[in-house]
């Protein structure tokens, strides 16, 4: 298959649109239906129902299979041209949002490494990692809900590195006036029945969190998108649901309960490339428990 007719397609999928899709990869119209036609040619099956814009179920098989195989070409584009690059001072990092109070150490590391040009882009776990892959940014801070033993969920990439940072206990985080908010812990099975917002930018999914608990599903008081902390502890703070925090996330408008049963922690990582050296080095070192304060 062509990878340009493959990414065409992705991003049709993605927009559900082909006029969006032909302005964000600067083709026109014409070109992008094209494009589709060839891919569906070369396939010998439709990819794309157009009223309204949907894959159909052959094109959901191969959404499957193209965003990681173009996430795979665009990480070795960025790792030859990282490689071919000269040093610069300029650093660009992607910090999830439970990962935000490095911040502070970081900026402080990045001048002590001769950075004068520092960007932070507050992004979804998910997002930060991707964009560290292809070389969106230079490197990244997620945090993300795990049983202790096992790891993060990172995208297949031969050149990405995941180097351990911080681990946090996962409490329930509810305000002062909650029944269990005096308790001395709670199972997660005594709070299946309640109410739960879901924040998968700020912490993953309930789903997710289903998934890694073997939990039947929650039920959802409210959907809260967008990488902001700030609004999910006010929901929280407002008693309009349940949620898992780390303990450094609660705020004194909050309790944070122990839980039992399951030894949930909200895993932090450094992500960059192999073989980081000058700022990005040492700026992940410092944050991996290297020299220096933190």
């Amino acid at each position: 298959m062509d990878t340009r007719l493959l990414r065409t397609f992705c991003t049709i999928a993605r927009l559900r649109s082909f006029s969006a899709a032909a302005r964000e990869l600067g083709y026109t119209q014409s070109a992008v239906s094209q494009h589709v036609v060839a891919l569906e040619s070369d396939l010998g099956t439709a990819l794309l129902r157009r009223r309204p814009v949907v894959p159909t179920e052959a094109g959901e098989r191969l959404l499957e299979h193209a965003a990681p195989i173009l996430m795979r070409l665009d990480a070795a584009r960025a790792d030859v041209a990282r490689v071919a690059a000269q040093p610069t001072a300029r650093l660009v990092v992607g910090i999830a949002p439970l990962a935000s109070a490095v911040a502070p150490a970081l900026a402080r590391h990045a001048r002590r490494s001769g950075v004068r040009d520092l960007t932070l882009r507050v992004l979804p776990t998910v997002a930060v990692a991707e964009a560290v892959a292809v070389g969106d940014l230079d490197a990244g801070v997620v945090a993300a809900l795990v049983v202790r033993a096992d790891p993060l969920s990172l995208p297949a990439v031969s050149s990405l590195r995941a180097t351990p940072s911080t681990e946090s206990a996962a409490l329930v985080a509810v305000p002062r006036e909650h029944p269990i908010a005096g308790r001395a812990a709670v199972s997660l099975p005594e709070l299946a029945d309640a109410r739960w917002i879901d924040a998968p930018d700020v912490l993953g999914g309930l789903d997710e969190l289903c998934a890694t608990t073997g939990l039947p599903p929650l039920r959802t008081a409210v959907r809260c998108l967008g990488a902001d902390l700030a609004t999910l502890r006010r929901l929280l703070a407002a008693g309009e649901g349940l949620a898992l925090l780390p303990a450094e996330a609660i705020t004194p408008d909050l309790v944070g309960v122990p839980l039992t049963g399951l030894d949930l922690v909200y895993r932090a990582e450094v992500l960059h490339r192999r073989e980081e050296d000058g700022a990005v080095g040492a700026l992940v070192a410092a944050l991996a428990g290297g020299p220096g304060d933190r």
